[in-house]
């Protein structure tokens, strides 16, 4: 009898019974490399919705990554543009396109604007603005808000 009293005190009450879960709270306290790990789990995923912060986190680790490459290369070939460099890009061409692509769907616009970097200059400086821009707080066709 003093066992069940016993086993009723330091068992926690189960977690409720949801079919969405929230994990914001979890994702308050996430580092760059936490979004870099989230953008790289979700490089596959190219309908969803990635927040301000998911993207922009990603995009700095890729940077570092790359600029960590360009070190290595210079160091070990003695160029700027050796194996580890084009390793970086390629391994993070894929992830780097689907993050983008869910941005612009946090923005409600298509993926399809991504290929605004083919209009050199005017291009890169629209779509660094639609990066930029606030998440849609509505539901829109790629989902809920991602924030």
């Amino acid at each position: 009898m003093e066992n069940k009293n016993m086993l009723n005190k330091v068992t926690p009450p189960p977690l409720p019974n949801t079919a969405v879960v929230n994990n914001h709270g979890a994702e308050a306290n996430y580092s760059i490399v936490d979004w870099f790990k989230k953008g790289l789990r979700n490089y596959t995923n190219f309908s969803g919705r990635a927040r301000r912060k998911e993207f922009w986190f990603f995009t700095l680790a890729q940077f570092i990554l790359v600029f960590i490459a360009m070190i290595l290369d210079s160091i070990i070939f003695n160029s700027d543009t050796g194996l580890f460099y084009v390793l970086v890009v390629l391994g993070l061409f894929i992830p780097s396109l689907s993050v983008t692509i869910r941005r612009l769907h946090d923005t409600s616009r298509s993926g399809w604007w991504f290929l605004l970097t083919l209009i050199p200059l005017v291009g890169a400086i629209l779509l660094i603005v639609f990066l930029a821009s606030d998440t849609k707080n509505e539901t829109n066709q790629w989902g809920p808000p991602a924030k």
